[in-house]
């Protein structure tokens, strides 16, 4: 069975196209059914006047995911080439098996957990990622919500393609765990068995991780399986209702451009502003809380130092 597993042949890059178009593109056959559900999902709404939807955001989400699916579809060849490279580098190469996709969906979650738990926490990765947060509704249109520059992160996923598993396993898994975050986001579906909820990302787990209060913020990061966040301490259950979007809301909420790159470009503007290298790196590399709490701190010394002079007598 090793030999049989292991060690399999290289896969010559000229014949790079056979194993393109082996790689089922999941997530293009899934689509028509998605923006079906989503369709019903806002029949729905509307017919029960629920305040789950709003117009511009739902343009915006729209538009954004239109554009990630033309990034990825045009990326895909050129990830697929890094991929199948290192795969012809290494020597435990694994052969195409139906069941190594069981493994390398736990070992790809795992690390999904991990490179969503770093996009929170530093503030460079949270400018690919707040996309996904700035809305301030929770429906099946946020899961359209990715950013058109979140495959910088695929350098946290590269631990996974050295386990070696065969690229068409690799990009299966990939693509399956992004269509698994399609549900979770509804309200409609509230809490499932209990051990649904111990075990999965369901849509009450996630609705947490999406909410704005201090207590959801930073939780509940787990794509596929919330066990790692019971097991890493990052956790936490629903109770009261999600307030939805971020800590300081944007506008223009129908504007893809502004939707993607708006956190980007504050954070350079806070660099370039930033005196000395410490105070630079806080505001690039630095936690988002930690950033937005400064920002806040030092709004409130300004405003105080106005009202100061304004008071002075003449």
């Amino acid at each position: 069975m090793y030999e049989a597993l292991f060690g399999a042949p290289v896969i010559p890059l000229e014949r790079l196209w056979t194993i393109e178009k082996a790689a089922p593109n999941l997530i293009i056959w899934a689509a028509p059914i998605m923006f079906l559900l989503t369709g019903v999902e806002i029949l729905i709404t509307h017919l029960q006047e629920k305040p789950y939807y709003n117009k511009q955001e739902t343009i915006g989400s729209t538009l954004v995911g239109l554009g990630s699916v033309v990034i990825g579809t045009s990326l895909k060849f050129g990830l697929l080439f890094g991929v199948v490279w290192l795969y012809n580098l290494l020597p435990w190469r694994m052969s195409l098996q139906w069941w190594t996709f069981i493994p390398c969906y736990l070992i790809f979650d795992f690390f999904n957990y991990w490179a969503h738990r770093i996009a929170h926490e530093r503030r460079f990765w949270w400018t690919t990622h707040v996309v996904h947060h700035s809305s301030e509704f929770y429906n099946l249109t946020v899961s359209f919500r990715l950013s058109w520059i979140q495959n910088l992160k695929v350098i946290f996923f590269l631990p996974v393609a050295l386990f070696g598993f065969h690229p068409i396993v690799f990009f299966t898994v990939s693509q399956v765990a992004v269509l698994f975050q399609f549900w979770v986001h509804t309200e409609y579906i509230r809490r499932l068995p209990r051990w649904v909820e111990f075990i999965f990302a369901t849509p009450s787990n996630h609705r947490v991780h999406h909410g704005s209060q201090e207590k959801y913020i930073d939780k509940n990061y787990g794509a596929t399986f919330i066990f790692w966040d019971r097991l890493l301490g990052t956790y936490q259950p629903e109770e009261e209702a999600p307030v939805y979007g971020i800590t300081t809301n944007i506008g223009n909420k129908a504007n893809p451009i502004h939707i993607n790159f708006h956190e980007f470009i504050d954070m350079v503007n806070d660099v370039r502003k930033a005196r000395g290298l410490r105070q630079k790196l806080f505001y690039f590399y630095g936690s988002p809380v930690a950033v937005a709490q400064k920002k806040q701190q030092l709004a409130r010394q300004e405003k105080e130092l106005v009202n100061e002079l304004i008071e002075q007598p003449v």
